[in-house]
């Protein structure tokens, strides 16, 4: 089996990647056992010397992991530029881990009782086509400043700069088996990370649906996992809040990555009494949003990555679909979709509860603060959010009242590699990045020691 790249901008065919075979993943995972013992073996100032190295490697690989992501994704450029210095950014991170792994002394009678965390074995990393790069460092970075060795399954549509991040990995000095990059399929290399009694986790970031059966697999071994899923955010915008602000920058909420992002804010929910005027500033934003080559430095928002997905996205807006207005996308080849508004007149048209996952978004009214934390949390997700209000005792009590694992007030920002990440609901389950994600890799272990 073997897959071809396509350039969603242009359509036109890349290389071919080999996709491993059953037997080929469990060859994997047994080179990943052996290089596991090893590296957990080392002194903790050599693992993290190490990390450093393999972060020292990508800083100088930025703009060449960068153009990947723009041939294979179809990123603009500025955009994939800041996902590869972001990699380097996660493993220098972590790489101050191994040598601060630290354990508890706890008081107890007749002796001394210590704890260690120790790693897991092999991990399994199984990545979306959204964002190759920066959610595979989210996993093998700190599983690897665990002890841990890594086995990387790449989405099969956007495998190119996970390929190059294992061959900077080696390349920095990291034990051969220690980080693998696995191409394949779901159903044959994914499917053994959960089947294989040596993977001892599964860190899986996508769909909803595909995060169940992964989790209903892991239960048969009783294996760990970390689920980074769906996502339907809500972007509240309250009567005295800073309209102009809001109206400018809820475009770069929902249509970075051409919506194509779980913590996209793709439901905005407005005071009925500021309702018209957001919308009169909303309009001018969303055209003014700069859709076309990934290549040229002023473009903010790229295609679709698939003629599939392409598909999928076009399927919620038909003919008849409640368009409020819509900006502006190239014509040609290319899967381009451009940024539209819906306005439908129920709080349950599809558009406001499913997970469309591309650059379309759905304005909804509410009336007061009650009925703004009812509609945000009327979705099976809970994931992100923002909340724009100049009242600070509102801000935190609608933070406090939202479901959602990650909110933003008067902003949208939800992911910095040194605070945590997840979501509440089906939006997943544990944490990643910030100071405790390695915890999430170990087992900690309790020994006691008698005094006599």
């Amino acid at each position: 089996m073997s897959y071809t790249i396509i350039n969603p901008a242009t359509e036109e065919a890349g290389e071919t990647i080999e996709h491993l075979s059953l037997e080929q993943t469990d060859e994997a995972i047994d080179r990943a056992k052996r290089a596991q013992k090893e590296w957990a073996a080392r002194n903790p100032a050599d693992r993290a010397a190490a990390l450093r190295l393999f972060a020292d490697a990508v800083d100088g690989d930025v703009e060449n992991l960068a153009q990947l992501e723009v041939r294979n994704s179809g990123h603009p450029i500025g955009q994939a530029r800041w996902e590869a210095e972001h990699v380097r950014n996660v493993l220098e991170y972590y790489s101050a881990t191994p040598e601060r792994l630290f354990g508890k002394q706890i008081p107890v009678a007749g002796g001394i009782d210590v704890t260690f965390q120790e790693p897991l074995g092999v991990v399994g990393v199984i990545t979306p086509w959204n964002f190759p790069m920066t959610i595979a460092s989210w996993g093998f970075a700190p599983a690897l400043a665990a002890g841990n060795a890594v086995l990387l399954k790449p989405a099969e549509w956007t495998p190119l700069t996970s390929i190059r991040l294992g061959e900077l990995a080696l390349q920095a000095g990291l034990p051969e088996g220690l980080f693998q990059v696995l191409p394949g399929q779901g159903s044959v290399v994914g499917e053994r990370f959960v089947t294989n009694p040596t993977v001892r986790k599964v860190v899986f970031t996508g769909s909803t649906a595909v995060g169940k059966r992964i989790m209903a697999g892991a239960a048969d071994q009783i294996k760990r996992v970390t689920l980074e899923l769906g996502g339907k955010s809500a972007n509240i915008v309250f009567a005295d809040a800073d309209l102009e602000k809001a109206a400018a920058s809820a475009p770069y909420g929902v249509f970075e990555n051409a919506g194509q992002d779980c913590c996209a804010r793709s439901r905005i929910l407005v005071q009925r009494s500021v309702y018209d005027k957001f919308m009169e500033y909303l309009e001018p934003a969303v055209k003014g949003v700069k859709v076309g080559n990934p290549l040229d430095e002023a473009t903010e928002m790229g295609p679709l990555v698939h003629k599939k997905h392409f598909d999928s996205v076009s399927s919620y807006v038909p003919s008849d679909a409640p368009v409020a207005f819509r900006g502006s996308a190239p014509e040609g080849a290319g899967y381009w979709f451009a940024p539209t508004v819906l306005t439908p007149d129920s709080r349950n048209h599809i558009s406001a509860t499913d997970e469309i996952f591309g650059p379309v978004v759905t304005v909804l009214p509410f009336d007061d603060d009650a009925d703004a934390m009812e509609l945000a949390n009327a979705t099976e997700y809970g994931l992100s959010g923002s909340i724009w209000t100049r009242d600070v005792g509102r801000a935190l009590r609608i933070s406090r009242g939202v479901e959602s694992g990650n909110l933003s007030v008067n902003s949208h920002s939800s992911v910095r590699y040194n605070t945590p990440f997840g979501g509440f609901k089906q939006s997943g389950l544990g944490r990643e990045l910030g100071p405790d994600a390695a915890l999430a890799f170990t087992e900690t272990k309790n020994v006691f020691i008698p005094a006599d």
